[in-house]
């Protein structure tokens, strides 16, 4: 089974890149859904004593959480020691039931695959992308964004020019739906086929 990582900066479309890969019957761990799930419950009480006053009935409240790590590498540090043993753990269960099932191919979907090392654990990677002016347009349409949160957004991340400089595939999101769901085609594709070999 070939696992190739999912990644790209906020706004660029990965979310949706996904789907078009569930569609196409391939298996797709999503990380991010991972941490709503231990935040709702599992890694409260460990976030809780790390970062007093960041949860509400047993759950992690996300605003308050973000507002303590967000500028502080310190506490971002300590916050990722809690949750990426756990994320890593749902990651590898998601391998073995992908493997189980004859899957020959697997998605790992995580936002921060290069700045976490995760790159290291998949056979490849597909960098999701647009230009800045649309990822700027996507991401301030957001409830409860702005140019300060944004900024801070993309300080945490590595720049879009490096990430499509390591990928092994490029999904280029700017032309619309019907572009991006060939591009996802052409890699399904290009796996199945063996015309792409893991590196």
């Amino acid at each position: 089974m070939i696992v190739l990582g999912l990644t790209g900066s906020i706004g660029m479309g990965k979310t949706t890149t996904a789907a078009m890969f569930r569609d196409l019957g391939i298996p797709v761990h999503d990380a991010d859904a991972v941490v709503h799930e231990l935040y709702a419950g599992p890694a409260s009480a460990d976030i809780e004593a790390a970062f007093p006053g960041t949860t509400k009935d047993g759950k992690v409240d996300r605003s308050l959480l973000a507002a303590r790590v967000l500028d502080d590498n310190e506490a971002l540090k300590r916050l990722e020691a809690i949750v990426h043993p756990m994320v890593r753990e749902r990651d590898e269960e998601f391998r073995a039931r992908a493997h189980a099932a004859g899957a020959r191919l697997a998605i790992v979907d995580v936002p921060l695959l290069f700045e976490t090392g995760g790159d290291k654990r998949v056979d490849g990677v597909i960098v999701v992308t647009t230009s800045e002016a649309e990822q700027r347009r996507r991401v301030l349409a957001r409830e409860g964004m702005s140019e300060e949160k944004f900024r801070a957004i993309l300080a945490s991340q590595m720049p879009d020019t490096q990430k499509r400089e390591r990928a092994d595939f490029i999904v280029d999101t700017s032309d619309g739906l019907d572009s991006a769901r060939r591009q996802v085609a052409d890699i399904v594709e290009a796996v199945f086929s063996g015309s792409w070999q893991p590196r």
